[in-house]
């Protein structure tokens, strides 16, 4: 058996490392940009992962899951490639995370 090594780098310093970087980003950004959306949305479900993390009830990976599947039917539904292209960034983001 090959041991298990232990990062001294939790998920939850990763998770509050990329939300500092993120919110770096978006000060940045000063035009309403797909790019800016996107940072928007990534700030947004990394913050919905991480409260999510504390609960101890809660499986996050189907939980993730879950709520791609919900993305994938809501996209599946719409008729506009442009509308579904924000939500293609949201499975994007997730898939990520």
């Amino acid at each position: 058996m090959l041991p298990i090594l232990i990062s001294s780098v939790t998920i939850e310093q990763l998770l509050q490392a990329e939300i500092d970087e993120s919110k770096r980003w978006l000060d940045l950004e000063t035009q309403e940009t797909t790019y800016k959306r996107d940072i928007q949305k990534r700030l947004e479900l990394i913050n919905w992962t991480s409260e999510n993390m504390r609960d101890p009830n809660v499986q996050i990976c189907a939980l993730i899951e879950s709520r791609m599947n919900e993305i994938i039917d809501k996209i599946n539904q719409m008729d506009s490639i442009l509308e579904a292209d924000k939500l293609h960034s949201e499975i994007r983001i997730l898939d990520w995370i």
